[in-house]
């Protein structure tokens, strides 16, 4: 998980760092900070909003890199969850923090998803994607029992209340999201 024999946040790889946020369906490595960047663009000082918005529309409908870098956002974003991700985040114990936190987290996903929409002018996610629309549609009510199965084993793990049983429990859950989603989360 590190590069080095650390505890340092520095020294952690990307891999399980992008790999966590899959496995409590925030996906967040995928969209996070693009609302905010939207936003600033459109309202860049001195330039007119309706004009900047109009570039990434354009830029959306004509370009293939950016049109697939908002269709892969789209399929992020069509895989969170922001309410089995706030069952993760009660494994926070700090109160104050997991608030300040995961409230930052939810405001970016909502500033997300309004400037993917507003680029795209598709409400619903997945719109040219109902093949994966219909399959996550039917995967995922399997796949949420898990999600909350996991919190708790990992909560009694770290409450010292663990044993092998919860640390393989917790390992089945991994590999069952893990399959579930269909990616690396």
């Amino acid at each position: 998980a590190s590069r080095k024999a650390t505890q340092k946040i520095e020294d952690l790889r990307a891999i399980p760092w992008g790999f966590s946020w899959g496995q409590c369906r925030l996906t967040l490595p995928g969209w996070f900070g693009f609302g905010s960047a939207v936003d600033a663009f459109v309202n860049t000082e001195g330039k007119d909003p309706k004009a900047q918005l109009a570039l990434l529309q354009k830029m959306y409908r004509q370009w293939p890199f950016f049109r697939t870098l908002l269709s892969n956002m789209d399929m992020v974003l069509a895989k969170s969850d922001l309410a089995l991700a706030s069952r993760y985040s009660e494994l926070v114990t700090d109160a104050r923090l997991r608030k300040k936190v995961f409230t930052a987290i939810e405001a970016e996903w909502q500033r997300t998803a309004e400037a993917l929409t507003r680029i795209t002018g598709d409400k619903q996610r997945l719109t040219h994607n109902t093949a994966l629309a219909r399959s996550i549609k039917h995967r995922f009510p399997y796949i949420d029992p898990l999600h909350h199965l996991q919190v708790e084993l990992v909560r009694r793990w770290r409450a010292g209340q663990g044993d092998e049983r919860v640390q393989t429990g917790i390992h089945i859950s991994i590999n069952g999201i893990a399959a579930g989603l269909r990616n690396t989360g």
